[in-house]
């Protein structure tokens, strides 16, 4: 380890105990671990100079973002070397003609939203966790978030990347155009794959013009047959629509009392959508209610909140958000994050509602989801710590039984290896392994996570 550090003598490193406390964990949940070094690089030299020592040590290392993951992806095992890309925190370009930007792998993502804005740009990747997560995180886990719908996942908004191998070689892929048929776009290889492969140092990314309006709407329903039919309208008449977020009553209410809100239409429906839409300035606030009173009007709608102004807006947002808040009260939880067929998505939510309250009858499980996508969110919390493992296997049991994914958004990390077999069969898994052992022989890198 002195070797290493007197290696490192010019990077910034944290040793204190105390200190260290920090890079223990991530949002997941996962048994924190005290690591023997935070490692802070702020640039692309200073990560691969990280690495190379590290591989010259024979010392396993994990690379964490803002730690707001849900899968233990970020959790070092007890001595690891952390490498924390925190202080590689800054927006190099904005180019306002051709629509991208390049960014430092630590840029949160909230921060790159608002800069771009100021510039008449518009970066549209969005989550509850925008405010600490990191671009590099979002591109290693495919974040997804509220308008996948609209402008799919972070692989879509991703052009080019910078990435370190754990030999310690640079590649430099920061692509700037959209179309690019050079041979095989190695960019693919680390988007999603956890930091199994390599470390995203830079990205390019794409933004759109900076949308003139933005207009919100909740709704409540009778039923999911009735969220269904009002996607399926909405898709036909609103190509302005961005984000479809179906909440069922037992979230909604928890979310509304977590963030300290009114419970919207005092909980008095079973099922609530919150709708958004962003264009034009002329005609569209018009348009988007017309549809909504058309809605009312068959008998789809039952009731509808318009917000009247940004302040309202947001606080419906914060209620759909406020799964942060949740989880303080819900200790010890399991937070699932699967993709499920639409056609299936009531069935399978009453059979997973049905066995969990049958072998668990103190849980509480909530429902929401971005369903414009098909991907569902169960939080299933009150459980005993052991109870955890075993809710997970039924959960994913019954996933794999709807030909469903086990992580839609939040990857597999170290939580869910074990029952990545449910979504991936052997010879997929296998696969993954020999790319693995090509590009990461030594596993010194994220040791652990996805796949053994």
């Amino acid at each position: 380890m002195n070797t290493l550090l007197s290696s490192l003598s010019s990077i910034s490193q944290l040793t204190d105990s105390e200190q260290l406390q920090k890079y223990t964990a991530d949002s997941s949940g996962y048994p924190p671990a005290l690591p023997s070094i935070v490692l802070r690089p702020a640039n692309t030299e200073e990560v691969a100079a990280c690495i190379k020592a590290c591989a010259a040590a024979h010392k396993n290392y994990t690379i964490q973002g803002g730690l707001t993951g849900l899968a233990g992806g970020a959790c070092p095992a007890e001595g690891d070397v952390v490498i924390s890309l925190e202080r590689m925190n800054k927006i190099e370009e904005v180019d306002t003609i051709g629509g991208t930007a390049i960014v430092q792998a630590g840029v949160v993502l909230e921060q790159l939203q608002q800069a771009v804005l100021e510039q008449g740009w518009y970066f549209p990747l969005d989550l509850g966790a925008r405010g600490s997560c990191q671009i590099g995180g979002n591109v290693s886990t495919n974040a997804g978030g509220n308008k996948v719908f609209r402008y799919g996942t972070t692989r879509e908004l991703v052009l080019g990347l910078e990435v370190v191998l754990p030999d310690g070689t640079v590649l430099n892929m920061l692509n700037r155009v959209i179309k690019n048929n050079t041979g095989m776009d190695l960019k693919h290889l680390f988007i999603g794959t956890e930091g199994i492969y390599g470390v995203v140092t830079r990205v390019c990314i794409r933004l759109f013009p900076k949308p003139e309006a933005v207009h919100n709407a909740l709704v409540a329903l009778a039923s999911f047959e009735d969220v269904a039919q009002l996607l399926k309208e909405a898709r036909g008449s609103l190509a302005e629509l961005a984000s479809f977020e179906v909440m069922w009553d037992n979230y909604l209410k928890a979310a509304a009392i977590a963030t300290k809100r009114t419970v919207p239409f005092e909980g008095h429906y079973p099922i609530y959508v919150l709708m958004e839409v962003e264009g034009s300035a002329y005609g569209l606030q018009d348009k988007f209610v017309h549809f909504l009173e058309r809605q009312i009007e068959r008998g789809l709608l039952q009731d509808v909140i318009i917000p009247q102004n940004e302040e309202q807006a947001k606080n419906l947002w914060h209620i759909r958000d406020g799964v942060s808040e949740i989880f303080r009260t819900l200790q010890y939880f399991v937070a699932f994050d699967i993709g499920i067929p639409l056609k299936d998505m009531q069935t399978f939510i009453d059979e997973v509602n049905q066995a969990i309250t049958d072998q668990y009858p103190h849980a509480v499980n909530l429902f929401f989801g971005h369903l414009g996508d098909g991907n569902l969110h169960i939080l299933t919390g009150k459980l005993k710590q052991e109870e955890l493992e075993a809710v997970d296997d039924l959960v994913y049991q019954l996933t794999a039984k709807y030909g469903g994914s086990i992580t839609a958004e939040h990857g597999i990390g170290r939580i869910k290896k074990s029952f990545l077999h449910y979504s991936r069969s052997q010879e997929q898994i296998q696969l993954m392994r020999s790319i693995r052992q090509l590009i990461n022989p030594d596993n010194l890198l994220n040791k652990g996570r996805v796949v053994d």
